[in-house]
């Protein structure tokens, strides 16, 4: 039996590198948009102070998978390759 990742990822409202990699992700793994855990920084302190403005981070079992941007290779490597586009 293999147990399911913890996937969170931590945005700000208004970012639109958070939009762009939260659209990204759903296009590409949206079984993994269904497993993850959103993480809004501006709700404590602690997050605010931890990520500043360095969103958004994508983070598998604890690790960073990816910053800013989507790193499709990172993430196909993780999750398996995104069906290609039509």
């Amino acid at each position: 039996m293999t147990s399911q990742p913890v996937i969170h990822f931590y945005y700000r409202n208004g970012c639109h590198l958070c939009e762009e990699m939260a659209a990204a992700l759903h296009a590409g793994w949206p079984r993994v948009m269904e497993q993850m855990q959103w993480i809004d920084v501006d709700t404590s302190p602690a997050l605010q102070q931890r990520y500043g403005s360095r969103v958004p981070v994508l983070v598998v079992d604890g690790r960073v998978l990816c910053q800013y941007r989507l790193d499709r290779e990172a993430v196909s490597a993780c999750f398996g390759a995104a069906p290609s586009p039509l």
